[in-house]
């Protein structure tokens, strides 16, 4: 019995799938450019937003250290949007060539990247919204509460579902 990343492949009847391996890192890369598309999509928006928030009138009143993190979490969302759409990008340049393996181990980082990136531009962005509603404490407070929720999000739940399927490995994904 072959175990890999998509469960055993002995051919039993648990779900098991009857692919070959390109077939397999063809599934897997329609499946993250679907999981791209929905955070390409929520970081634009985000960005979107930040990018006419100096235009508003209350902008010029906001704190230098305010600023600073508009900048950051700016930055982050940019940043972001860029590595999240690397992966078309690297595909388009090298299609064909016979390495959509290697382009989606790439990939797969890249996405890790840029939802690690947009995650933090998140944290940021709640902390200062806070910060501007109802005060420095209150920003940090609010920033803490969605790092703990990214964290326990991105990490720690993921974690459990590897730990709980590596366990019980017939569990259909």
């Amino acid at each position: 019995m072959r175990l890999d990343a998509d469960g055993p492949q002995d051919g039993g009847a648990h779900g098991e799938r009857h692919e070959t391996e390109a077939q397999r890192i063809d599934r897997n890369w329609i499946e993250l450019l679907q999981e791209l598309r929905i955070v390409q999509t929520g970081g634009q928006v985000l960005t979107g937003f930040l990018l006419v928030v100096p235009f508003q009138q209350r902008f010029a009143d906001i704190s230098g250290g305010s600023r600073v993190l508009y900048l950051l979490v700016l930055s982050l969302a940019l940043a972001s949007t860029v590595v999240l759409l690397a992966p078309v990008m690297i595909h388009r340049a090298v299609f064909r060539s016979h390495r959509k393996d290697l382009v989606l181990r790439l990939s797969a980082v890249l996405a890790r990247i840029g939802l690690a990136m947009l995650s933090i531009a998140l944290v940021g962005l709640v902390a200062l919204v806070f910060s501007l509603v109802l005060g420095t404490v209150a920003g940090f407070a609010a920033g803490a509460v969605m790092a703990v929720l990214v964290v326990v999000m991105l990490f720690v739940v993921p974690a459990r579902v590897r730990h709980h399927s590596a366990t019980n490995p017939y569990v259909a994904d």
